[in-house]
C-alpha cells in the first residue's frame, strides 16, 4: 500500500497516511479541522541486483562493430622463380 502525503492549508501541518488505492483522499485536518491537499514529490528509485548496464539487454551474438580499415596501395606479388635441376 502506498504512503500518501498530505498538508493543512490552515495550519500547515503535514501528515503521512497508508492508504489503499481505492481508499478516498482525506480531506479534514486532524489537528486543526481544515482543509487538507495532497502533496506530491518525486519517486525514489533503487535498483538491487548483481547488474543494471546498458549492455544487459543486447545480446551477446552479435559481432561488435568493426572500425573501418585505412585503404592500403596495392602492390603485386613478387614472381617466383623456380629453378629446375636436371
Amino acid at each position: 500500500m502506498p504512503t500518501y502525503q498530505y498538508r493543512c492549508t490552515d495550519c500547515g501541518s503535514d501528515l503521512e497516511v497508508v492508504q489503499k488505492f481505492t481508499d478516498d483522499a482525506l480531506t479534514v485536518c486532524p489537528e486543526c479541522d481544515g482543509n487538507l491537499r495532497k502533496v506530491y514529490s518525486a519517486v525514489g528509485v533503487v535498483f538491487k541486483g548483481s547488474g543494471f548496464y546498458k549492455t544487459d539487454n543486447r545480446s551477446s551474438s552479435k559481432p561488435a562493430a568493426k572500425k573501418p580499415e585505412p585503404a592500403k596501395a596495392e602492390s603485386k606479388p613478387a614472381a617466383k622463380v623456380e629453378a629446375k635441376s636436371a
